[in-house]
């Protein structure tokens, strides 16, 4: 098993939320995890970006070369298109549709999701309503996660136990709403996949 996954997103939308879930999910099934991350103006809305790998073999190194990517997950669209070079050829973007506009001029959301289209494999999820659906729109880094989680090699029964474990501290009401937002994204990608 080997898994190159880039984690894209603007600082407070949750990437580094996703990437631990990931982790703990991989590191449970005795997996090896390497992670390299990227804060930029996080604070602020800058950018922010992980590398993670994952493996049943030694990894050498956190960083995915450019063209190693089997997964591009973003919670902003944009954003994702800065990572289409680390791409494989069999890879694929999963990307939410809802921009975190924090740039002026902010550029055109179609031109934007019709770029990301150009990739053979694409799923386009607007994250923001099964979230408040699910009980928080602060848990649309999770519905991403559940949308992009048939690609991560983990199955879903591995990555709740992580949610679960990593939102207990929280209160099981918070565990409840990430468990139905995760949930709410892989049901996402299983209609668009039919």
């Amino acid at each position: 098993m080997n898994k190159n996954i880039i984690l894209a997103g603007v600082g407070g939308q949750g990437i580094l939320t996703i990437a631990a879930i990931i982790d703990l999910a991989a590191m449970n099934l005795g997996l090896k995890v390497k992670q390299a991350e990227v804060h930029g103006m996080s604070q602020r809305g800058g950018a922010v970006e992980s590398h993670l790998r994952i493996s049943d073999k030694e990894i050498f190194s956190d960083l995915i070369p450019k063209g190693e990517a089997d997964l591009i997950l973003s919670v902003e669209p944009m954003e994702s298109l800065r990572y289409i070079p680390f791409l494989s050829k069999k890879g694929i973007i999963v990307t939410s549709v809802d921009p975190f506009i924090n740039i002026t001029p902010y550029p055109d959301l179609q031109n934007v999701l019709n770029e990301i289209k150009k990739n053979p494999e694409n799923i386009l999820v607007d994250a923001e309503k099964p979230a408040r659906e699910a009980g928080s729109v602060k848990a649309s880094n999770i519905v991403m996660l559940g949308a992009a989680s048939p690609f991560t090699g983990i199955e879903k029964e591995e990555l709740e136990k992580a949610i679960e474990k990593l939102f207990l501290p929280k209160g099981n009401e918070t565990v409840q709403i990430n468990l139905r937002a995760f949930n709410a994204g892989l049901n996402i990608t299983k209609q668009l996949r039919k």
